[in-house]
């Protein structure tokens, strides 16, 4: 039991607590078990002590309530078909076609939960990180119902030595790791450095060939008006010249594609179900505008613009003289303060007469938006063709920047590139940008709840998630969301819960969040009484809106699942002893 404890603890290079009589890591489950198996039989003696907590309090750690021992006693193949069973039980009752013993997921029923897998999952020298327990920790996310994982695919490990040259190694072993246990992947083309960003706990820097191109002209990099250089995802500004040894960034990506298609064409759409196309800092759809890295940035910050650089300059001049107004074309605003000021310290976000509501400001943030809607356009365009009737989706990740949102410009969105403000909509243009690519608009911040948030930088987490689902609803464009910050306590599990039901307005009828990604597989994930709280919260996402039982019912079932299946994580200790 030692072993699977720290094998599972490994997941992010912390120890993992055991306990030597059993009591504490013999409740990680990672046994093959289905929890179907326990939904159906809960034991009705058992004692379920919900931990109710204040609005905005995390839960501490708490042992599991009950002392519960099963003497059951089962190997791993016994497991597999006890939830093979389970299953096939489950869509019969529910009058599913059932095809040769398997049965499919319902469909349009819930919402499915996917969960993050660790950043380092592949190593630098492309084999698969903390094997062993990455097996373990896959067969216990299978087991607790949870749809699949989603799984950084990085273009600085992949193509790191070479253009052209790609090398998938450990990503090879994981896809089929995953496949054997039965679960989907959402493959992110992780076109970014990681590391400088909220979680990122380990660093992998683009290829070295892309790093010696920037090196070599520093302005392929996203630049601030001090001069500062950006190296997490080279710059939009540059998206159709060849500066890459020849080819220009949006090719590059698509090479990268079009390779990972050729790798993994036999799991597309099996196994392989959704591909999210990396299109900025930390994988998302905008500009590095708030740099963690080295203390730049830091929290609630207003950030500053990334159009510095000689190739975004450039194209902001030809704007300029298009409009009529080439005196506008010499450079981005230099009154709009620094990272870590508030908007009321600088004269372009200021409330009353803010540069940003002139119609130099109007100028600009139209010019700053479009660039990054026309990135996203090219992106899309070559993933859509590249992935055409493989049958997976494709999807792009929106930045829920929530603070100042309480304010008429909204200056942390309008610096990353979101023309979000009082008098405008920044989100629906994107919708709409994605709906004619057939995209997915994935989003972030779906835990938080506005009062949770430091109140004087006017925090509206809440009102954004409703802002965006409106405009998704509006564009007709699906929409899934992640939770931006580790958390295992009811009360954010529960606000997902409502966030992804998507009852905004009188014409949200039964819309729901078409997926939803957990952030993330480590762990605390794995501490006893966070993986019966994150079972009941998988069981409920996956009831969707028509489910009605309370929490302390779903509780009650997962602990008791929890428990029943301790003697198959002993078994699958054992196993990976061998």
């Amino acid at each position: 039991m030692a072993m699977i404890a720290s094998q599972i603890g490994a997941l992010s290079g912390t120890p993992f607590p055991v306990d030597a009589s059993g009591s504490g890591a013999g409740d990680v489950t990672t046994a093959t078990v289905s929890a179907a198996a326990v939904w159906k039989s809960p034991a009705p003696a058992l004692k379920c002590k919900a931990q109710r907590q204040r609005p905005g309090e995390i839960d501490g750690l708490s042992p599991p309530v009950s002392p519960l021992r099963s003497p059951l006693r089962l190997d791993l193949s016994a497991a597999c078909q006890a939830f093979a069973m389970a299953e096939t039980e489950e869509a019969a009752a529910e009058g599913e076609y059932v095809a040769g013993g398997v049965a499919p997921k319902a469909v349009g029923k819930g919402v499915p939960v996917y969960v993050m897998m660790p950043l380092d999952s592949v190593k630098m020298d492309n084999t698969v990180n903390r094997r062993k327990a990455m097996n373990a920790s896959l067969q216990a996310l299978k087991s607790a119902g949870v749809e699949g994982v989603m799984m950084d695919v990085w273009w600085g490990l992949v193509e790191r030595e070479k253009p052209g040259e790609y090398n998938w190694g450990g990503y090879i072993e994981l896809m089929e790791m995953a496949k054997k246990h039965g679960l989907k992947v959402q493959a992110v083309m992780s076109f970014h450095q990681c590391g400088g960003n909220v979680g990122d706990s380990v660093t992998i820097p683009l290829p070295k060939w892309v790093v010696e191109e920037i090196d070599k002209d520093p302005d392929l990099a996203y630049t601030d008006q001090w001069g500062r250089r950006n190296y997490e995802y080279v710059s939009l500004g540059c998206d159709t010249l060849p500066v890459l040894k020849g080819r220009t960034p949006v090719q590059c990506y698509g090479d990268f594609m079009r390779a990972f298609g050729d790798q993994f064409k036999h799991l597309l759409g099996d196994t392989i179900v959704e591909i999210q196309v990396g299109m900025g800092p930390a994988g998302e759809l905008r500009y590095p505008s708030y740099p963690e890295q080295d203390g730049v940035w830091k929290f609630p910050g207003i950030g500053a613009f990334q159009c510095f650089d000689k190739y975004m300059i450039g194209s902001l001049k030809a704007a300029a003289e298009a409009g009529g107004k080439p005196e506008w074309g010499h450079s981005g605003p230099t009154d709009a303060g620094h990272y870590n000021n508030w908007p009321e310290d600088t004269q372009f976000f200021r409330k009353e007469g803010g540069g940003w509501n002139s119609p130099y400001g109007e100028f600009f943030l139209n010019w700053y938006s479009q660039m990054l809607l026309d990135h996203g356009e090219r992106i899309l365009s070559s993933a859509t063709s590249i992935f055409k009737n493989t049958g997976v989706k494709i999807s792009v990740k929106i930045a829920g920047i929530h603070w100042h949102y309480g304010t008429r410009s909204h200056a942390p969105e309008l610096t990353a590139g979101y023309y979000n403000t009082r008098f405008r909509d920044g989100y629906l243009p994107i919708a709409q940008m994605l709906a004619r690519h057939g995209a997915i608009f994935n989003f972030t911040c779906i835990e938080m709840r506005d009062h949770e948030q430091p109140q004087d930088a006017l925090c509206a987490p809440e009102k954004l998630v409703r802002q965006v689902a409106l405009a998704t609803q509006q564009a007709q464009v699906p929409l899934a969301g992640e939770n931006a910050l580790p958390r295992y306590d009811e009360y954010a599990h529960e606000q997902i819960l409502r966030a992804s039901a998507l009852d905004v307005d009188e014409n949200s009828g039964d819309k729901q969040m078409c997926a939803f990604t957990y952030l993330r597989m480590n762990p605390n994930l794995f501490h006893p009484d966070n993986w019966r709280k994150f079972v009941a919260f998988v069981k409920k996402m996956k009831e969707g809106k028509e489910g009605n039982r309370c929490w302390e019912q779903v509780e009650r079932e997962a602990e008791h699942f929890v428990h029943v299946t301790q003697p198959l994580v002993q078994e699958a200790a054992v196993a990976l002893t061998h």
